[in-house]
């Protein structure tokens, strides 16, 4: 039985959502999802509540059914909170910048890194070191900063590169004479 499916998903007073057929679309202040789920599951939206319920008891449909009730209590959280994910650069020289609607990293390559925001992502910089991704769809904020992630990624030994602020590296020990 699922432990996360069996719950209702409470919607705020300013999020509108509308079930149709197999599609779901949730709309809020940051912005607008839509998600089609499985037919294995049902989903039902009444009196400010969205529950989500097996249509069998597969194994399938169970698994489903958990899966479903995430994405869906995910997309009305986001579109009324957003979504955020920081990332740190650790480093000597390396910095980040934005500038409209583009980031500029400087990662001790060459050339300078300039990567195109998109549309629905707003992007700051507090610090040179500190970057933050916002928005409305957990999963695009969550890609772009797996992409900035993974142009200069934490290495072991002196522990540069670009980390989410969250993440732990374990370092190693160097050479030894």
């Amino acid at each position: 039985m699922s432990r996360a499916g069996k719950y209702p998903i409470i919607v705020p007073s300013d999020v509108q959502v509308a079930v149709t057929g197999r599609d779901v679309s949730v709309k809020g202040k940051l912005g607008a999802l839509a998600y089609s789920f499985s037919p294995n599951v049902s989903v039902d939206h009444a009196e400010g509540k969205i529950t989500v319920t097996p249509r069998d008891q597969t194994k399938q449909s169970r698994s489903l059914w958990g899966t479903t009730q995430r994405r869906l209590r995910n997309m009305v959280n986001d579109v009324a909170n957003g979504y955020r994910v920081n990332l740190e650069i650790n480093g000597v020289g390396y910095r980040a910048q934005t500038d409209g609607k583009s980031l500029t990293l400087q990662l001790g390559f060459s050339h300078d890194v300039v990567l195109p925001v998109p549309e629905g992502i707003k992007v700051t910089c507090e610090r040179p070191t500190a970057i933050s991704f916002i928005g409305a769809d957990r999963v695009a904020v969550g890609q772009l900063a797996a992409n900035v992630r993974s142009f200069r990624p934490p290495e072991p030994y002196k522990g540069k590169g670009i980390k989410y602020a969250k993440e732990v590296i374990h370092r190693k020990e160097g050479k030894k004479k």
